[in-house]
């Protein structure tokens, strides 16, 4: 594993995790998935620069639409600053995405018509029993 050593003016996991609305521990395992590499300063701390913020917000924000670390990594020139604009595979990733998305909604719209059915036949049941 490559350690950059820099000074000491970074952030360090508690403010960055703070700021991100994140644990350290979400961090640490975007580190260990390879998603984030940060500096480490003299002493061994991590120090979070601004763009590693900005790169650990994106991570957090795909996770949080359903992207896996796998799936993330596959696009990891979209999460620098470099790739915040138009990336290579971006849109096809974000588009497979949504199918995915779309596939699973229609699966769970299926689900809940038949519940809806079941409970009318259920309903009706009752209410014939009742009434006689």
């Amino acid at each position: 594993m490559y350690v950059k050593v820099v000074g000491e003016f970074g952030m360090q996991a508690k403010e960055a995790a703070e700021r991100l609305g994140i644990t350290q521990r979400m961090l640490r395992h975007y580190e260990k998935e390879g998603l984030l590499e940060v500096s480490r300063t003299l002493n061994g701390y991590r120090s979070y620069s601004d763009a590693d913020l900005r790169r650990a917000g994106r991570i957090r924000d795909f996770i949080a639409t359903g992207f896996s670390t796998r799936e993330i990594r596959a696009m990891s020139e979209c999460l620098s600053d470099e790739g915040a604009g138009p990336c290579e595979g971006g849109i096809e990733k974000l588009t497979e995405k949504l199918e995915h998305i779309d596939r699973l909604r229609a699966e769970l719209d299926e689900k809940r018509s038949a519940i809806i059915d079941r409970l009318a036949v259920l309903k009706n049941g009752l209410s014939t029993l009742s009434s006689h």
